[in-house]
């Protein structure tokens, strides 16, 4: 058994790695990859066939958001989310789905995020982008659950992590009660029990379930002027 750790910053990649072989005495291979590049899921799965692994376990976790309106943001940082978020996520699923079926074990976990089952509002591609993975992730569920394969989205709420330092969006959230978070290892813990259990939706913490069945009932067109109330772009 082995890890494979996929991100941009080598140096930061090989720290973790050595970190976690010492901790646990796990094999753990690097490989340093941009998804924005179209070419980089193919390029990932054919190093990992080269370490000589299978990929039993898969975790989408890449991404990042805009902070502008969609009309002045240029379409290359549009194009960017997308390939992050939405094509390398299926075509990383796509690539590694086969061999899971053939060994009738594969677990998926695809992160979305709260956003997808709240009402719509002006964050830029980022809450539909997630509805999307929360999507694929429940009708790839339906479709390989009786190969042994479990596929969950994972909808966590404000997580402490580095998102908001790279998104530029640290004092805003620092802004927000404590209360609304969660630390990153509750949100995974609670993330790898929900795949493994079988559960194609995890929505982590007290707070965020709440919130996520507080909404449900919301008619479509009350969400949408919600949304519309909380647009932070309106004129």
């Amino acid at each position: 058994m082995g890890l494979v750790l996929v991100a941009r910053r080598e140096d930061r990649l090989l720290a973790l790695a050595k970190d976690l072989t010492a901790d646990y005495g796990v094999r753990c291979d690097v490989i340093t990859a941009d998804l924005t590049d179209p070419a980089a899921p193919q390029a990932i799965m054919a190093r990992v066939t080269e370490l000589g692994l299978d990929v039993d376990i898969l975790i989408n976790n890449a991404g990042l958001s805009g902070s502008g309106a969609f009309a002045d943001t240029p379409f290359v940082e549009l194009a960017n989310e997308i390939q992050v978020m939405m094509t390398a996520v299926t075509e990383l699923a796509h690539l590694a789905v086969p061999g899971m079926k053939e060994r009738g074990f594969g677990r998926i976990v695809n992160v979305s995020s709260l956003a997808a089952l709240m009402p719509p509002a002006a964050s830029l591609l980022y809450t539909a982008i997630k509805s999307y993975v929360l999507n694929l992730s429940q009708a790839l569920d339906m479709e390989l659950k009786p190969h042994g394969v479990h596929v969950t989205a994972l909808c966590p709420g404000f997580t402490h992590s580095e998102f908001h330092d790279v998104m530029g969006t640290r004092d805003a959230s620092n802004k927000l009660p404590a209360f609304l978070w969660q630390e990153a290892d509750a949100v995974v813990r609670e993330g790898w029990n929900a795949v493994d259990k079988g559960a194609p939706v995890c929505v982590p913490g007290v707070v965020n379930k709440v919130t996520a069945a507080a909404v449900k009932p919301v008619p479509l067109w009350v969400g949408y002027r919600l949304g519309k109330s909380l647009n932070p772009f309106k004129n």
